[in-house]
């Protein structure tokens, strides 16, 4: 898994050795055993699948949308009104959170292009 460089978005990615996640089919929620937060500044410049899919590779995002679907271990299918993405999620980055198809997220992370598709490698996920 490639890690974002310290920045804008560095201190919203200190979490903790925490696990859950998605709520869904052939998923089994798993208990918060360490929730931590950390500071934002500035303005948080939402992108949309539609953008992200014009993106250079590496490139830091934030994303709102909901997770509708596993696609694999650690896979996963985001969509918002522009469309649907393939997003990497961690089982450590759900920060004790259990989210099920009908939450409201938003995912930070960064841009993963591959030769023949576009991922999205999420760092941090906050239900809203």
């Amino acid at each position: 898994m490639k890690k974002m460089s310290l920045g804008l978005l560095g201190a919203v990615l200190l979490i903790g050795n925490a696990s859950a996640g998605f709520e869904g089919p052939d998923a089994a929620p798993v208990k918060n055993t360490n929730p931590k937060g950390g500071f934002v500044s500035g303005e948080e410049v939402i992108v949309t699948v539609k953008q992200v899919n014009e993106m250079r590779d590496d490139v830091p995002v934030i994303m709102k949308g909901k997770i509708v679907q596993r696609m694999g271990s650690e896979k996963f299918l985001f969509e918002d009104s522009t469309g649907s993405i393939t997003v990497e999620i961690d089982d450590d980055d759900w920060r004790g959170q259990t989210v099920t198809p009908t939450d409201s997220v938003k995912l930070y992370g960064d841009v993963d292009r591959g030769i023949f598709k576009t991922e999205v490698d999420v760092d941090y996920i906050e239900k809203l």
